[in-house]
């Protein structure tokens, strides 16, 4: 019932736009720099880990990189930096929405004609839409140059071999990188959405805003994690 107010047409689209541009600025620029170091970490503790289970001698050197490339794109960057960004993006949205309506402004909202839900919505869910799946590219990218960091830096592989096992078999696994992305926008419709929901029909006071974050929260993780089994064994 909520979601059929909010996606409804909005009264003004350059208020509408203006709207989205600021809430991907919230969403997803603030979240680059906890993105980048996050990704860093899980390339860099994967690599070490992977190297040391493949130095078998008969087991080749190009497999290390190979391994990181296809978990980084596959569940690491999609699945984890989601649930990292569904503690960050979507206790911020039931935050900021059930503090808006525990001290009435969306009865202020409701009061002067204005379709609150698709005023305050909408343009989260379109924005985090939009900005997860970037966020997820640039994480693999992270993910990835942490790899060849930690290979640069301890032997652990050459960077050419290193290098050559992301380039392995990559044109014939391509949609390896749709499916990657397809995930994204799913989770980002739940995070937002579901966030919005918590905030929206907060009920109380400040005690209660931050359980519908907590709510929120745990509610957004665990969907995300049942869509990432449902669209991996779609995928496979």
């Amino acid at each position: 019932m909520m979601l059929y107010a909010t996606f409804s047409k909005p009264d003004k689209l350059s208020v509408f736009w203006r709207r989205v541009a600021t809430e991907c600025v919230n969403i997803g620029i603030s979240s680059l720099m906890i993105v980048m170091i996050i990704s860093l970490f899980i390339g860099i503790s994967v690599t070490t880990q992977v190297g040391e289970l493949l130095s078998a001698p008969w087991i080749p050197d190009y497999t290390l990189g190979y391994t990181l490339r296809q978990m980084s794109i596959l569940e690491f960057s999609p699945t984890i930096i989601s649930l990292i960004l569904a503690g960050k993006v979507g206790s911020n949205i039931a935050g900021e929405i059930g503090t808006m309506r525990v001290t009435e402004q969306i009865d202020a909202l409701d009061i002067m004609g204005v379709n609150s839900q698709n005023y305050l919505i909408l343009p989260k869910i379109i924005a985090s839409m939009f900005t997860l799946p970037l966020l997820v590219i640039y994480s693999m990218v992270a993910c990835i140059y942490g790899g060849y960091f930690i290979c640069e830096l301890t032997g652990l592989r050459s960077t050419e071999v290193y290098v050559d096992g992301i380039r392995e078999y990559f044109y014939d696994e391509a949609f390896t990188v749709y499916w990657a992305l397809l995930k994204p926008v799913i989770f980002g419709f739940i995070i937002a959405s579901i966030s919005a929901y918590y905030g929206y029909f907060t009920k109380g006071g400040a005690l209660d805003v931050g359980k519908s974050g907590t709510k929120s929260v745990v509610t957004s993780s665990l969907l995300i994690l049942a869509f990432d089994v449902i669209i991996s064994s779609m995928m496979f």
